[in-house]
């Protein structure tokens, strides 16, 4: 498994050790669980929006074929 080494500041950290101590699990777990989340948040929102455009410009598409 590969490994990323990240950089924050010790107010950073530190917030980060609390939302972690809080929920009951490591700071590991806790920003694997946070970094995965807002990758899958991403394509959500990138799916609605082809969705959206799809939707829009259905009738435009069909005339145009």
């Amino acid at each position: 498994m590969a490994a990323l080494n990240l950089r924050f500041t010790d107010e950073e950290l530190d917030a980060l050790r609390k939302r972690a101590e809080a929920e009951g699990r490591s700071m590991q777990s806790f920003a694997h669980d946070a970094v995965i989340a807002a990758i899958n948040e991403h394509n959500r929102l990138f799916n609605e929006a082809a969705a959206h455009v799809l939707r829009a410009s259905e009738e435009l598409n069909r005339r145009l074929a």
